[in-house]
C-alpha cells in the first residue's frame, strides 16, 4: 500500500470516528433533557443502571443508524479539504486516476461496511432488546397487551391446526381449544379440550376434558377423557404477535422465525423480511455513499466546502427519505420486500455510477 493510499485511508476512518463523536453526545444530551424527570419517578433506578442498560445501548443503536450520515458527511468534508488544498490536482497530476485514486476509499469502505454487518446482525439486535425492556419498564406510559391473546388461530405444519379463544401467557392457561389434522382437504382427526394448561417444566400441554374425534371412511371414532398431557410443535411465545421483537432477535433468529412462520401458513411476513434485508441493504450501502461523496467531492468549487456539504447532506437526507419511505412500503402485504428494502440502494447506486463515469472520464 502506498504512502498515498495509507493517509487518505487514516483520513477516512478517523473522519467518520470524528464526525459519530460529535453527533452522539448531541443526540445524548437532548435524549436526557428529554427523559429525565421519567427516569426521576423511579427512585429504585440508579445513575449506573440507566448508564449501562440505557445509554450503553443508545450509543449502540443510534451510533449504527447514524454512521451511513457520519461517513458521507466525514467522506465530503475531508475529500474537499483535499481538494481546496489542490492535492487531488497534484494526484492527478502524478498521472494516477480516478478509480486508482478510490482505492483506499473502496478499502475504508470495506471496512466499514464489515463492521455495520456484524453490528446489524448480531450486536444491535442483543442492544435492542436491553434497550426497549428498559423502556417498557421504566420509559413507557403505554404497555403492551401480549398476555391475554384471543381468537388464536395457528399453523403448525402443512396439514395441522390448532384454535384457541383464549390464551393466558402469564398463566400458561386457555380454554376452547382445538387441534385439527387434514390430508390434502379432508380433515381425518380432531382434537377439542374445555381447557389447555401449558407445564414449562415438562414441556407438554394438558388438556382438561378432552374429546378425540378420528373421522374414517364409513365411520367416526370418538374418545372422552378427564385429562391428557401431550405435546405440540409450539409453545405459549409462539402464540404472541411478536412485531415489535423483529429488531431483538439476531438474524439467526430472525431467519428461523420467517421460516417457521412460512411453514405454518402466516401469510404476511412483510414486516419481518424488511428488518432482515435492511440489516444488509444498509452496511452495503457504505460503498455508495463513499463513492457519490468522493465523487462530489473531488473537485475543487467556487465556495469551497461548504457548497460541497450543502450538496452532500441534501442528498443525504433523500437518501433517508426514500429509505423510510421504502420500509413503509415494503412492510405491505402485496410488495416485494427484498426489492423495495434495496430500492435506494439501486437508485444511488446509478447515481454512483454515473458520477463515477464522469469523474473518470476527466
Amino acid at each position: 500500500m502506498r504512502i498515498l493510499d495509507k493517509y487518505i485511508l487514516k483520513k477516512y476512518l478517523s473522519s467518520v470516528a470524528l464526525v459519530l463523536v460529535l453527533l452522539l453526545p448531541i443526540a445524548i444530551a437532548i435524549d436526557v433533557s428529554e427523559k429525565v424527570d421519567k427516569f426521576l419517578r423511579h427512585p429504585d433506578l440508579s445513575v449506573g443502571e440507566i448508564i449501562k442498560d440505557y445509554y450503553v445501548n443508545f450509543v449502540v443503536i443510534f451510533g449504527n443508524t447514524f454512521l451511513p450520515l457520519a461517513l458521507f458527511i466525514a467522506v465530503i468534508f475531508f475529500t474537499s479539504k483535499l481538494a481546496s488544498n489542490t492535492e487531488v490536482i497534484a494526484i492527478h497530476s502524478a498521472k494516477i486516476s480516478f478509480t486508482r485514486f478510490l482505492k483506499p476509499y473502496f478499502i475504508g469502505a470495506t471496512i466499514i461496511t464489515i463492521f455495520a454487518l456484524l453490528m446489524n446482525h448480531f450486536i444491535v439486535p442483543r442492544s435492542n432488546k436491553i434497550y426497549e425492556e428498559f423502556i417498557r419498564d421504566y420509559v413507557s406510559t403505554k404497555k403492551r397487551n401480549t398476555d391475554n391473546l384471543t381468537n388464536i388461530n395457528l399453523q403448525l405444519g402443512p396439514n395441522d391446526y390448532i384454535f384457541l379463544k383464549n390464551f393466558r401467557i402469564q398463566t400458561g392457561r386457555g380454554y376452547n381449544f382445538s387441534y385439527e389434522k387434514f390430508e390434502g382437504n379432508k380433515l381425518v382427526y380432531k382434537l377439542f379440550s374445555d381447557n389447555i394448561r401449558w407445564v414449562e417444566k415438562d414441556s407438554t400441554f394438558s388438556l382438561i376434558n378432552y374429546r378425540k374425534r378420528y373421522l374414517l371412511k364409513d365411520k367416526d371414532s370418538i374418545e372422552y377423557g378427564a385429562k391428557l398431557d401431550t405435546t405440540f410443535t409450539f409453545t405459549p411465545k409462539d402464540l404472541v404477535n411478536v412485531d415489535y421483537m423483529a429488531k431483538e432477535m439476531t438474524s439467526f433468529k430472525l431467519y428461523n422465525f420467517i421460516q417457521q412462520s412460512k411453514e405454518r401458513g402466516i401469510d404476511n411476513l412483510n414486516t419481518y423480511l424488511v428488518e432482515f434485508h435492511k440489516r444488509t441493504s444498509l452496511p452495503i450501502s457504505s460503498y455508495i455513499l463513499t463513492f457519490i461523496a468522493v465523487a462530489l467531492a473531488s473537485k475543487k468549487r467556487r465556495g469551497g466546502m461548504g457548497v460541497n456539504l450543502a450538496i452532500g447532506i441534501t442528498l443525504m437526507f433523500v437518501y433517508v427519505f426514500f429509505l423510510k419511505i421504502a420500509e413503509v412500503l415494503g412492510a405491505g402485504a402485496d410488495t416485494n420486500s427484498f426489492i423495495m428494502v434495496w430500492s435506494p440502494n439501486i437508485l444511488f447506486g446509478a447515481l454512483a455510477i454515473y458520477l463515477y463515469l464522469k469523474n473518470a472520464k476527466n
